[in-house]
């Protein structure tokens, strides 16, 4: 008989690409993992990943395992949910990795929500930009994550999430208040400008990149940081110009800058779980509280 954590251990490897980095996530040693994964082998009687390089890749017989892991790991979470829903498990921790502004904009006041509708239910956080929060929700260190579409992201179709969106979130330009164009800007016309914003890897980085492409233009980002409080004093001070994500402005202070809105950019903000785990009596209340959140933002 196949055992479960060999298969969490198959996905973690096949999530993270190293033995190494796999171990991490999954808070083992390399060597373990590496036992792991030849205990399952021999179960399965099949090499199910080869050398690529510095990491490893599935065979095969590798990708129909994990599959099948990914559809028997599904159904543990359901079973789970079910069992803790009989018990009426209705208090208890979840945890959930969100990124600064959603922490703000919509988990803060689902908390609020949550403490009317279900007080037993103790809510955890962790800050994580969004394309770490979904590698912490699959290698369950988080129960639930709050991310943003982004390049390489797990898609719709990913049969390990259930996904609920939450809002789409415009960018608006921000420039120094004595700027030449600070009534009349648009993306094209600060083509030339020294720009500020976060370091690549951020999905934000991704979705200005993209911007200032699509309209005919690579931004020149001289200044960066992930902090959007330190992004809008840079443009006060005269460092250069943004773009920054409409609810990470609100309730700032924006001493010596104008803002404008500006059509086209914007990010989708999303919760995640893992497929199966979204009846758990823990998890249903707090996706009902985002859900009632989400619904009451105006973000355009």
């Amino acid at each position: 008989m196949i055992d479960t954590r060999r298969l969490r251990t198959l996905r973690a490897v096949a999530d993270h690409g190293t033995v190494t980095a796999a171990a991490a996530a999954l808070h083992l040693t390399p060597s373990a993992v590496s036992q792991q994964l030849v205990a399952l082998e021999h179960e399965v009687g099949h090499r199910l990943f080869t050398r690529d390089g510095r990491g490893v890749r599935l065979t095969a017989v590798g990708k129909i395992m994990l599959s099948h892991a990914n559809e028997v790991l599904t159904q543990l979470e359901r079973a789970e949910a079910e069992v803790a829903a009989y018990t009426a498990g209705e208090a208890g921790e979840i945890t959930v990795a969100c990124f600064a502004t959603a922490i703000s904009a919509v988990l803060s006041p689902a908390i609020t929500v949550l403490r009317e509708i279900a007080p037993g239910v103790q809510v955890r956080v962790l800050d994580a930009e969004g394309d770490h929060s979904l590698a912490m929700l699959l290698d369950s260190e988080a129960d639930l994550a709050i991310t943003v579409e982004y390049r390489g992201a797990p898609d719709a179709s990913d049969r390990r999430l259930s996904r609920l969106p939450l809002y789409a979130e415009p960018f608006d330009l921000v420039l120094p208040r004595d700027h030449f164009l600070a009534e009349s800007a648009t993306l094209v016309s600060l083509a030339a400008e020294t720009w500020i914003g976060p370091y690549p890897g951020n999905p934000v980085h991704d979705v200005i990149t993209f911007a200032c492409q699509q309209a005919g233009f690579t931004p020149k980002l001289t200044h960066c940081s992930d902090d959007f409080r330190a992004v809008v004093a840079l443009v006060g001070a005269g460092a250069g110009v943004a773009l920054v994500p409409r609810l990470a402005l609100r309730d700032m202070a924006l001493p010596g800058v104008v803002v404008r809105h500006t059509p086209g950019p914007e990010r989708r903000v999303f919760a995640a779980v893992r497929r199966g785990a979204d009846s758990h009596p823990l998890v249903r209340p707090l996706l009902s509280a985002l859900r009632t959140v989400a619904a009451s933002l105006g973000t355009r």
